[in-house]
């Protein structure tokens, strides 16, 4: 099992379309996913849940995989919530 914790980034936050977006980016991966903010946590591959937690800009969150896909799910995760961490700094 893998965890990361991460400020989102995204200016929507992941709120109706991001969170649309985001919920068919984790259901490709075969890994159990969820998502923890302030206690609470849902399965990362549902609308309805991620919704629940109105994730807006600016909050933490915790991203958890796990399965034999977890390090990629992690990685392509967080960079759809925080898209300038992939970035290579200059």
């Amino acid at each position: 099992m893998k965890e990361k914790t991460l400020i989102v980034e995204l200016s929507a936050g992941l709120q109706a379309r991001p969170a649309a977006q985001f919920v068919q980016k984790a259901s490709g991966y075969s890994s159990a996913l969820m998502i923890e903010k302030n206690g609470k946590r849902v399965n990362a591959k549902s609308i309805m849940g991620l919704m629940s937690l109105a994730i807006a800009t600016g909050e933490k969150i915790t991203l958890i995989a796990d399965g034999i896909d977890e390090d990629k799910a992690i990685k392509q995760l967080t960079d759809f919530i925080n898209p300038a961490e992939s970035q290579p700094q200059v």
